[in-house]
């Protein structure tokens, strides 16, 4: 069932939205190399119930941790723990943030340093991907709308959209419908309407698409190992076009915090 929320009820998963783009600059002015994702995400945890949040990984259907953090060739659900950031990695800092019963998702892959210009592309298209996504999530548009537009951006520049995993709506729980796929024909699928509140993340590889789910049961990988980037946004659909609702907060484009 898909949830249209109230204006006042956009505004709160905005408020929501704004300490998960808080946290995410927070906690990627940290990355650096030698810092393990454990303590990155021990400083998330502190940081957003000091801001009067609870991480809504945290527990949720038995994750173990705070928010996903995944580096490198992990494409997301990544567990934080004793691994160290290097130079040259990218890592991807996925919050969900509950504030006063209301929830907002967001993504962001950050460089580790100096990368070569093949990962940098990724990141740059993983972007644009999302940009044009969010671009589609319109009234009167149908979700298939979005999937087109960011399976073009990826594919047309060699890359590879992990269908596997899909966006979804946010707002009231931390998954709702409808599945938001990365993939799709312009025209099909639900239709989209003003008070629908919804994830859009491109995950893409910089290879095939196909993935590996490790024993934890949680991350899962690029099955050929190539490297991954992920991007997201929680986007409220309003009679004036898209909103997004966790707006970037001290964050440079596709390189750090």
């Amino acid at each position: 069932m898909i949830i249209r929320k109230s204006a006042r009820e956009i505004e709160r998963i905005a408020a929501a939205g704004s300490l998960v783009a808080e946290s995410i600059a927070y906690v990627g002015a940290l990355i650096a190399p030698g810092v393990t994702t454990g303590e990155l995400d021990a400083a998330a945890n502190r940081f957003i119930r000091e801001q009067g949040g609870v991480p809504t990984s945290e527990g949720y259907k038995g994750y173990p941790k705070a928010i996903c953090i995944s580096p490198n060739d992990v494409v997301v659900h990544g567990i934080p723990g004793p691994y160290e950031v290097a130079e040259g990695d990218l890592v991807t800092i996925d919050v969900g943030v509950t504030l006063a019963g209301y929830i907002a998702d967001s993504a962001y892959t950050f460089a580790v340093g100096e990368i070569d210009a093949d990962a940098q592309r990724l990141l740059d298209v993983a972007q644009d991907a999302l940009a044009a996504g969010i671009a589609e999530a319109r009234h009167e548009n149908r979700v298939g709308d979005i999937g087109h537009a960011v399976q073009t951006i990826v594919e047309d520049a060699g890359f590879s959209v992990v269908r596997a995993c899909v966006g979804h709506g946010v707002g009231r729980y931390y998954h709702e419908d409808p599945h938001i796929p990365n993939f799709g024909d312009p025209g099909r699928g639900p239709r989209l309407s003003d008070g629908m509140t919804i994830a859009i993340e491109p995950m893409i590889t910089a290879g095939g698409p196909d993935i590996s789910i490790a024993d934890d049961g949680w991350t899962i990988s690029s099955a050929d190992g190539s490297l991954a980037a992920h991007f997201e946004h929680t986007v409220a659909i309003t009679a004036d076009g898209p909103r997004i609702l966790t707006a970037r907060v001290g964050v440079a484009r596709g390189v750090e915090a």
